[in-house]
């Protein structure tokens, strides 16, 4: 059963499983502090690194609630891994969802980019109370010509990606946890009969959320950093899928996938013009 929705609810939280990042997540939670991001539930996956210490240095403590969660749980029913980041979305949404309107599950390679407004909540504040699974596709950003991890953050040295997000896509969503009734990792249950809705509000059946007629990023844009640089790269590969299961075919899968996003590129600067904008904004403020 999803949440009931406490008095008052706003804001967007983020569930974000997380494991060995320290060289960006600062980058990542000061860019989503920025945003608007009202808490952030961190998923620490059994980090060996600085990854919390980054996290509490740049996350207010007061927006940031992390939660151990290294655990590897089978069904052994059904003789297969239970996803653990599936339970860690299940586990934010029914524990802490009442207090939102939204809850996006993303990553830390991931960065949700408001594309005009202000901040996340300003970017989604068009939509009405119906909409309550909004489907954002993958803007997929390769190795950019990098060798090795350069200077400098994510945003301001990736900015070639995939000219066209709808080829061979996937999602990440952002759900209304007091809809939510089944979770997986690309795809949200909210108890409509099988819909989703792109940004600009447009409902669609979630089969068809492929078709070129659904893209949007006109308010809400997800950049996915897929590889970075061709160091980061290998590390990916070295570091293996989330499940077991799927590590004997994960390199090919990976370098296929690299291939694919630097094939047809384009030159996309929306998270930089979004820090742009949010300096420009603090400035006139102080």
């Amino acid at each position: 059963m999803p949440p009931r929705p406490l008095h008052g609810r706003h804001g967007l939280a983020i569930a974000l499983v997380v494991r060995n990042e320290e060289r960006h997540i600062g980058e990542w939670a000061r860019f989503h502090r920025l945003a608007g991001v009202r808490h952030l539930f961190a998923y620490d996956d059994a980090s060996s690194d600085s990854t919390v210490a980054e996290l509490r240095r740049h996350m207010p403590a007061e927006r940031l609630t992390v939660i151990p969660w290294g655990q590897r749980l089978s069904d052994r029913s059904l003789g297969r891994p239970i996803h653990n980041q599936v339970l860690a979305y299940a586990h934010a949404a029914a524990n802490f969802g009442g207090a939102f309107r939204w809850l996006a599950c993303i990553d830390a390679d991931e960065f949700l980019v408001p594309v005009q407004a202000s901040s996340i909540d300003t970017a989604l504040e068009h939509l009405g109370p119906e909409v309550v699974n909004v489907s954002l596709p993958w803007h997929m950003f390769g190795r950019c010509g990098h060798q090795d991890s350069p200077a400098g953050g994510v945003v301001t040295n990736y900015l070639q990606r995939a000219r066209n997000p709808m080829q061979a896509v996937n999602f990440k969503c952002i759900v209304d946890p007091c809809q939510l009734r089944g979770v997986r990792v690309h795809t949200m249950d909210t108890g409509r009969p099988a819909l989703t809705w792109n940004d600009r509000g447009e409902a669609f059946p979630v089969k068809q959320r492929h078709k070129s007629v659904f893209y949007s990023a006109e308010h809400l844009q997800l950049n996915h950093y897929y590889t970075r640089s061709k160091e980061e790269l290998e590390q990916k590969i070295s570091r293996g899928p989330n499940l077991e299961a799927k590590r004997q075919d994960y390199r090919r899968k990976v370098m296929r996938t690299a291939t694919r996003i630097e094939a047809h590129i384009r030159e996309d600067r929306q998270a930089i013009n979004f820090l742009e904008r949010a300096a420009a904004m603090n400035s006139v403020q102080n």
